[in-house]
């Protein structure tokens, strides 16, 4: 990149830090070829970036989303979707006691987090059976009620973990 470029970059973070003059000051138009050649020059003197009054709405006006860009849109209705549950129970050993023990799983879960009515799932994939919790649109989501899981059931804790899997969201 050119001397004369990063000058000009300089200037403009400059005067987007400190503030564009106040509303009773004199302001005149400059060029960035004007810009240049007062930061060459060593001068002293006001240095005034004219910024264009959508490109400050832009920068001053805009409201800051809290919702990921990436974030999946949920629709009126049932939505299935990318996204993240707590596995319980995986176990492949044991084959005439796995669906009791897959479900009773998910059944204690259920009795200590109503809030999970309708969000345990347990399924077979052979010879493996599995229980999981929840339908968590974001990973952080997941992990706050990984946490609260394995709190209220420290018997089973170092099996839980997050999974990413496709999900039902009902809006």
């Amino acid at each position: 990149m050119s001397h004369r470029i990063k000058l000009f970059i300089i200037a403009v973070l400059t005067g987007m830090l400190f503030g564009s003059p106040s509303a009773n000051a004199e302001v005149e138009p400059t060029t960035s070829s004007t810009i240049i050649e007062e930061i060459e020059s060593g001068s002293e003197g006001r240095i005034t970036i004219d910024i264009p009054s959508a490109i400050l709405r832009l920068i001053l006006d805009e409201p800051v989303s809290k919702t990921p860009s990436h974030a999946p849109t949920v629709h009126p209705g049932v939505n299935k979707m990318s996204g993240y549950r707590i596995q319980v129970f995986s176990d492949g050993r044991n084959q005439h006691s796995l669906e009791s023990r897959a479900k009773a799983r998910g059944s204690a879960i259920l009795a200590k987090f109503p809030k999970y009515r309708g969000q345990i799932y347990s399924y077979s994939e052979s010879p493996n059976w599995y229980t999981r919790v929840g339908n968590f649109q974001t990973s952080g989501e997941a992990s706050e009620a990984l946490t609260e899981l394995k709190r209220a059931f420290p018997g089973f804790a170092s099996e839980m973990r997050v999974v990413k899997t496709q999900i039902i969201v009902i809006k």
